[in-house]
């Protein structure tokens, strides 16, 4: 957060203002409760808007998804704009109605929104708001595939030296795929843009499979956030019992990956987790790993530094936040 000083607050306290954040997701259940962490932290984050972009699901539900996790927090004052509907290029669009079910936030019933989509597309907004902003004073939070992201980079090369940082959930090294044996969905999902956006020059910092994979949804602390009495608590606690029973089959574990909320709890709480600065490059040709991200995190290559890589993380400390959070929506 920026910190505000001078000669008329020299007797006062420092005066704190929150950091501004545009969230791009693919609603999915994991990017919900992210979207309710950042709405329920409004001390420390300004959400600027939601653009929606194609990935869970296709663009139309993961835009009436995000519209319905905007009215349940009660925050219908916030901009939605729909992005890309297709990845870069002539990529077909691989989505994950096998996780989240075939709304994409299938587990509580939620009401069809009533909350009108702005007409300007997502990636006209990311240029026209990066464009006019002063430099620096914007982050993006992205929580799905980085095609509205890497559209915008093409038609406005220029908006890269704006953005504050590029706080994202994608990428896997140690823990590897989930999407195929080599890569993470959101990449391989839209490769081309993920590499696009490596190679931009912002500051990245990258959460990967190898800490979501460390912040386990289970029974205990689903049932903390049940008993948290209200609607959103209820509304999370009914998502993720339903998107947790793909990944506890799969990898038999005591809970499912909790993988979105990481990238608010990074901007929210970064001493929560820990990692490096890496290279982190696509690998667009592989016939087996296409989609992969290659993170050289032990530095035996001369590649740049370009991303800080995240791979660990206080676990209990992030629930921890989640749950207090939580507690303060509707």
């Amino acid at each position: 957060m920026a910190v505000l000083s001078g000669p008329a607050l020299n007797n006062a306290a420092p005066v704190t203002m929150p950091r501004k954040i545009i969230i791009d997701t693919d609603p999915g259940q994991d990017d919900a409760v992210a979207m309710l962490l950042a709405l329920a932290s409004p001390d420390e984050l300004e959400v600027i808007a939601v653009v929606t972009v194609a990935g869970n699901v296709d663009l139309a539900k993961t835009t009436t998804n995000a519209a319905k996790v905007l009215e349940l927090a009660g925050r219908a004052d916030i901009p939605l704009y729909a992005g890309s509907d297709r990845p870069l290029g002539q990529r077909e669009l691989v989505t994950a109605e096998h996780v989240h079910g075939p709304t994409g936030l299938d587990g509580p019933d939620l009401p069809e929104p009533q909350i009108a989509v702005q007409d300007m597309h997502g990636v006209d907004f990311l240029v026209e708001s990066l464009g006019a902003s002063d430099p620096g004073s914007i982050t993006l939070c992205t929580l799905g595939p980085l095609t509205n992201v890497a559209a915008a980079l093409n038609k406005a090369p220029d908006i890269a030296s704006r953005i504050k940082e590029l706080v994202i959930m994608g990428g896997a090294y140690f823990e590897v795929g989930n999407i195929t044996p080599a890569a993470e969905f959101n990449v391989f999902v839209d490769p081309q843009a993920a590499d696009i956006v490596l190679r931009s020059g912002i500051p990245i910092t990258l959460l990967s499979l190898d800490v979501t994979h460390r912040v386990l949804t289970t029974p205990e602390r689903l049932a903390h956030i049940r008993a948290l009495g209200n609607s959103c608590g209820s509304a999370v606690a009914a998502m993720l019992s339903f998107s947790e029973k793909f990944d506890i089959e799969k990898y038999g574990s005591a809970g499912g990956p909790l993988h979105d909320p990481c990238v608010i709890a990074y901007v929210l709480q970064p001493d929560l987790f820990e990692g490096r600065a890496v290279n982190v490059s696509v690998e667009l040709d592989g016939k087996y790993t296409y989609g992969m991200t290659v993170v050289d995190y032990w530095g035996v290559t001369d590649r740049p530094h370009n991303a800080h890589f995240v791979r660990s993380v206080d676990d209990e400390g992030f629930y921890d936040l989640l749950t207090e959070r939580l507690r303060r929506l509707p």
